[in-house]
């Protein structure tokens, strides 16, 4: 076990299984999950939407899906819009003056290559910056700070997440020349985490990056000492329209064709400051080799229903893939869909969106996961961005199987999402609560009914 898995609170219960996990990784089929997530993150490496290295990964999950035994093995393309990344570089000039490690956000504006220098305005909340009045910071640069801390269930992403999705709009509405965010993270290393920006209909975008935390926690103290802050900021990233990028979607055929085919899924791109191990080469790994699992651990022939498997792409800037399956698959029968895209701590719950018609699946579904340490929970169920647009159009019932996010956004689109960071058991105890729940859903045959 590494060092970075010995720090997470693992219940006693898990605890206890993870050397069958352990054990279970020498097996074939578990390998095939350790073997592709480590094969993408070195063999492709970083893979940002509509890049070449993401048109690589493409192909190479092609090729790896149809030597795993997929069938109908296709990669369908669609276009987007892309952000490169330029030079990113900052620092406070005049009082204080030191540098600081950021990073631009996805579709950032862009400086000049001379970059520009302001003064820095200190706001503690999305909400101050908000209180202000339009126009009041003409020529100045924003800086917003929050407070994000760690969550088992990650919940903390969506209201301190605001920050950056929504936080550069506000900016330009204030009179800002530039914005920049402390990280969206929970970490203390001083690496700056990017992400996409949600910029309002119609704005023209301003340059605008995030700071470290240790960056951010200076900028907040040098703030407190009421002296005027100066920042010299370039980004020069570009935004790229009609970039190409596309989905790989691949079958392992059921027993009954006939029968609406369960959807797993993954996203396939990644940031470019690591290598996409957690965020999400793990998901892909985790649902193909519980897809083959799930397929050759029962009846002869396999499972009844379909099992597809959807690396999506373009999931970081937008959700492209999973809009673009939609639009290509919408008219064929789903049954249900599940994503993996979390990272790669243990599953410890398990929630459905389940109509009472179809308790008694679910309730098989919990006491298979009820083994491995796993806890039902009556929160609602969405399934995640990569399936969200086919589930939205089929009202299509939904198993999210939660994993640990505790330290999840200690690594999230930062340089430290690398291999190092994902555990083999862990990885396995993954693959095990997949595979058991598949075996379930992809075994029945009657319909399941969403509420």
């Amino acid at each position: 076990m590494s060092l970075f898995t010995a720090r997470l609170p693992v219940a006693a219960a898990a605890l206890a299984i993870l050397p069958a996990f352990a054990a279970h990784a020498t097996a074939p089929t578990t390998d095939v999950a350790w073997d592709l997530v480590r094969d993408l993150t070195t063999q492709i490496g970083p893979r940002p939407a509509g890049s070449p290295a993401e048109a690589r990964a493409r192909e190479w999950a092609a090729a790896r899906l149809k030597s795993l035994g997929f069938q109908n093995v296709a990669i369908e393309p669609f276009t987007m819009r892309a952000y490169r990344r330029g030079t990113d570089k900052a620092e406070l000039v005049g009082f204080a003056a030191q540098p600081l490690a950021i990073t631009a956000l996805g579709y950032s504006g862009a400086t000049p290559d001379a970059g520009i220098t302001a003064p820095l305005v200190y706001f503690p909340t999305l909400a101050a910056l908000e209180a202000v009045p339009d126009g009041s910071l003409a020529g100045k640069i924003a800086f917003i700070d929050h407070a994000m801390v760690p969550t088992q269930d990650g919940s903390g992403y969506g209201p301190y997440g605001n920050v950056r999705r929504k936080g550069p709009g506000v900016a330009v509405a204030k009179g800002a020349l530039a914005v920049v965010i402390r990280s969206v993270g929970t970490d203390k290393h001083r690496n700056p985490h990017t992400g996409a920006i949600m910029w309002p209909k119609g704005i023209k975008p301003i340059p605008a990056g995030a700071v470290a935390n240790p960056d951010a926690d200076q900028i907040a103290r040098l703030a407190a000492t009421g002296q005027p802050l100066r920042l010299h900021l370039t980004l020069t990233g570009q935004i790229i329209d009609n970039a190409p990028s596309g989905n790989v979607v691949a079958d392992l055929p059921g027993r009954d064709p006939t029968l609406p085919v369960v959807l797993v899924a993954c996203h396939l791109d990644s940031w470019d400051l690591g290598t996409g191990a957690i965020d999400d080469g793990a998901g892909c790994a985790i649902v193909t080799a519980a897809a083959l699992r799930a397929q050759s651990g029962g009846a002869p022939g396999g499972t009844l229903r379909t099992i597809r498997v959807l690396f999506a792409g373009s999931e970081e800037l937008g959700g492209f893939g999973g809009e673009a399956y939609a639009q290509k698959h919408g008219k064929e029968p789903h049954a249900l869909a599940m994503e993996s895209d979390f990272g790669a701590d243990r599953v410890w719950r398990v929630t459905t969106n389940f109509a009472p018609a179809s308790d008694a699946v679910k309730n098989r579904i919990i006491a298979a996961l009820n083994p491995l340490g796993v806890v039902p929970h009556d929160g609602p169920a969405d399934g995640g961005e990569d399936v969200g647009a086919i589930i939205a159009a089929q009202k299509l019932p939904v198993v999210d199987l939660n994993q640990d996010g505790t330290h999840y956004f200690d690594l999230h689109h930062t340089p430290d999402d690398t291999l190092d960071k994902i555990d083999p058991a862990l990885l396995a105890q993954n693959v095990q609560a997949w595979e058991n729940t598949l075996a379930i859903v992809a075994n029945e045959a009657g319909p399941i009914a969403a509420r």
